[in-house]
């Protein structure tokens, strides 16, 4: 094959980023934040939105100065500078799609942590479990040498979990404390404390809150033996946020 012929099967290829190169790249990652990008709107797209400051990276722009070098060295007839310069825009598109890759994947990684501590999976099961399937096909991905399809992958999981990370933050914040009142002016009791609408909205579920708070009863084989001031925690049943203590002049959304 002719020094000529090699190139343009070279340039061809360097678009299409399907040779791949020995490197051990050295990738510092600034700091980014994905929300802006990532959570105009819910994931329909067949196409996944990747922000630009990291598909315009160093290694994408080195790529692009080699391959117009190629480019220019071909139109000149220098065939074996060429033809290097074109085995090196191969090998930065490369190292640009591993970049690409490693941000997306960290990014899901985050978001997938995130999701787990604050039990997103109750309140939004399905847009979750889409969130993780993707997250683990761009890595099945990555396993195979499937550089494309792990980008593709992971862009959407972080699509995904990135907009449930935006609604999730938009949620009225419930209380997690609550300091028992007097029982002559308040009538509180855990079954009463348990009804209220920023509690559980169900005086049935008091038994959620004694064993939550159990230790701190005068008398902890005792339920119904409480007294004013304690400070009673109320835990998260069906993934809702809570945090603080109940404030009397605040307004909640019921869970």
């Amino acid at each position: 094959m002719s020094r000529k012929t090699t190139f343009l099967s070279v340039i061809l290829l360097s678009f299409t980023f399907n040779i791949f190169a020995q490197y051990e790249p050295e990738i510092i990652m600034p700091e980014f934040d994905f929300t802006p990008y990532f959570a105009a709107t819910f994931p329909g797209e067949e196409e996944a939105s990747i922000p630009n400051n990291i598909l315009n990276n160093k290694f994408y722009l080195e790529s692009l100065r080699l391959s117009k070098l190629a480019q220019e060295a071909y139109e000149y007839g220098d065939y074996d500078a060429s033809a290097k310069y074109a085995e090196e825009a191969i090998r930065y598109a490369r190292l640009s799609d591993e970049y690409v890759y490693a941000r997306l994947n960290d990014e899901a990684k985050r978001l997938l942590h995130w999701a787990d501590i604050n039990n997103v999976v109750k309140r939004y099961p399905d847009k979750y479990n889409d969130g993780k399937k993707y997250y683990e096909k761009a890595v099945a991905a990555y396993s195979d040498d499937e550089l494309e399809k792990a980008i593709f992958a992971a862009a959407k999981s972080v699509e995904i979990l990135s907009l449930l990370e935006a609604e999730y933050d938009k949620i009225a914040v419930l209380p997690k404390q609550y300091k028992v009142r007097t029982w002559a002016f308040e009538k509180d009791c855990l079954w009463n404390i348990a009804g209220y609408p920023w509690v559980y909205g169900d005086p049935g579920k008091w038994t959620e809150l004694y064993k939550a708070n159990k230790s701190k009863f005068p008398s902890p084989d005792n339920p119904n033996l409480i007294e004013p001031g304690m400070v009673l925690d109320i835990p998260s049943i069906e993934g809702e946020v809570r945090q603080g203590i109940w404030d009397s002049s605040m307004i909640y959304q019921t869970p």
